[in-house]
């Protein structure tokens, strides 16, 4: 449950407006930049949430099974308009996705043997790194700048992006030794006059 001061004011949107949404960003992102799209509209744009949800979001959604985009729109309709909200923003998000499916399906068997369409193909997932880059980017200057924040940052990064871990078994490690660091951080601080 929310606390009443974040409830008064959290934005009311409308389930059109939720709906409306995120059948736009599903029609009009794809791959990995969806999230960065997602941030673009929800944070930057229409307000509806702020960077530090955003980030608990992305985060719970990249835990979770299911496609990252998918979870969070679970998440901020939740945040938004609650179960029904959720429901919203997630058919608002999968419908498009899955028609645009369909249709790139067909149009991939018909011309998938053309050099042309691998790089087209490849420019698009270009495109889709350079979008979860520059979220990637905006988000952590948001983040604090303690050193612990950026040596689990660093760790992650090194473990999953570089020495190819798995995802779960270093989320499973850094996600009890972050709360348990914060905890620790906030007792200091209380502590101290």
């Amino acid at each position: 449950m929310l606390p009443e001061a974040e409830l008064a004011v959290r934005p009311r949107v409308g389930l059109n407006h939720l709906l409306g949404t995120f059948v736009r960003l599903g029609t009009m992102t794809f791959g990995g930049g969806v999230q960065s799209w997602i941030h673009r509209e929800v944070v930057d744009r229409l307000g509806w949430i702020d960077s530090k949800s955003f980030l608990s979001g992305l985060t719970v959604a990249q835990v979770l099974p299911g496609a990252n985009p998918v979870n969070l729109a679970l998440y901020v309709g939740l945040q938004l308009r609650g179960g029904v909200g959720a429901a919203v923003a997630v058919f608002g998000m999968l419908v498009p996705a899955f028609c645009t499916t369909l249709i790139l399906g067909a149009l991939y068997r018909g011309y998938g043997h053309l050099a042309v369409v691998h790089f087209v193909l490849a420019g698009v997932a270009a495109a889709g790194v350079g979008a979860t880059l520059t979220m990637g980017i905006k988000v952590a200057r948001r983040l604090p700048r303690d050193f612990v924040t950026l040596l689990i940052a660093l760790a992650v990064f090194v473990l999953v992006g570089v020495l190819r871990c798995p995802m779960i078994p270093v989320v499973a490690v850094m996600v009890p030794l972050s709360i348990g660091l914060a905890f620790v951080a906030e007792k200091k601080s209380e502590a101290v006059p």
